[in-house]
């Protein structure tokens, strides 16, 4: 795969090996990381991309969300994390209120993260509202991973964490925003938290990788969040596999292994669309 070559000489993971994924089709592994020393071992275990991710402001701060955290704490933690992390591609999240306000306080907060921390690429919850911040930032030369499907910032427009594109309404939308938001510039998705048909469409209809966050086995990647794999937080989500403890290293290693085998996501870990739904999904999607 893609990621042994780096390693086997002794490179850093980047773009165009994510890239090169998609082409072959060798899903790669993805975790969340927050600090220095978790960095340094998954760096070393073989994880080919960290997610320095605003879920920190949970599972590090234990907040109920995700909107308290900071623009400075998230390029502390993206800094600390980019130190551990000589070979893994590092992807720093954007934290709510550091780029919706305007397309300038966008720039220059994500222009700000990647001078700071040297992190390769970063990672926004995006809408329509995105389109020209994207835009702006891709002819600057920043690569960014346009977020959709499940957005934990807007968790108080949902009402909760719910998952997305349950109805062929939904799925519509997510598609065509999906394809948007490559048309803007965007180097990669990421999709949280819809059903494998969604994703399937969004993998059919865009020429960019696509990490998935419980979004089925059609993407290119997937992500957990750390800590929900390692059993400690008390209700992980449904599309985080329960693996035999042990240690750090060999719970990851075998997170790595079912990504990579293809074991991973199975149909216990996604969600699902209502069959009617799904039809009529279908007959939409065909004029896409």
């Amino acid at each position: 795969m893609a990621y042994n070559r780096c390693m086997s000489h002794n490179r850093p993971f980047t773009l165009n090996d994510l890239r090169e994924a998609r082409i072959h089709g060798k899903p790669l592994a993805m975790l969340t990381c927050y600090d220095y020393t978790t960095a340094r071992h998954l760096d070393e275990t073989g994880v080919p991309m960290l997610l320095v991710g605003d879920s920190a402001s949970s599972v590090i701060l234990g907040h109920p969300s995700t909107l308290p955290v900071s623009l400075d704490f998230m390029i502390e933690l993206t800094s600390a994390v980019r130190r551990g992390a000589k070979r893994s591609l590092v992807m720093a999240d954007m934290p709510f209120g550091s780029y919706q306000e305007s397309d300038q306080q966008g720039i220059r907060n994500v222009l700000r993260m990647v001078k700071e921390t040297n992190c390769d690429c970063v990672k926004i919850e995006a809408g329509v509202f995105s389109v020209s911040l994207i835009e702006r930032l891709s002819d600057a030369g920043v690569a960014v991973v346009a977020h959709l499907g499940l957005r934990p910032q807007t968790v108080g427009l949902m009402g909760g964490y719910k998952y997305q594109g349950r109805t062929a309404k939904q799925a519509d939308q997510i598609v065509r925003l999906s394809q948007t938001m490559v048309r803007a510039g965007a180097s990669a998705l990421l999709l949280e938290a819809v059903p494998p048909p969604v994703s399937q469409k969004v993998v059919q209809v865009t020429d960019v990788p696509v990490i998935g966050c419980g979004a089925g086995p059609a993407c290119h990647a997937h992500v957990v969040v750390l800590q929900d794999l390692l059993g400690l937080t008390p209700h992980p989500p449904r599309f985080v596999p329960v693996l035999e403890k042990g240690s750090l290293q060999d719970m990851v290693r075998r997170f790595v292994d079912l990504v990579e085998s293809g074991a991973y996501p199975d149909s216990s870990q996604t969600y699902e669309m209502p069959p009617e739904e799904q039809d009529k999904f279908k007959r939409n999607v065909q004029t896409i």
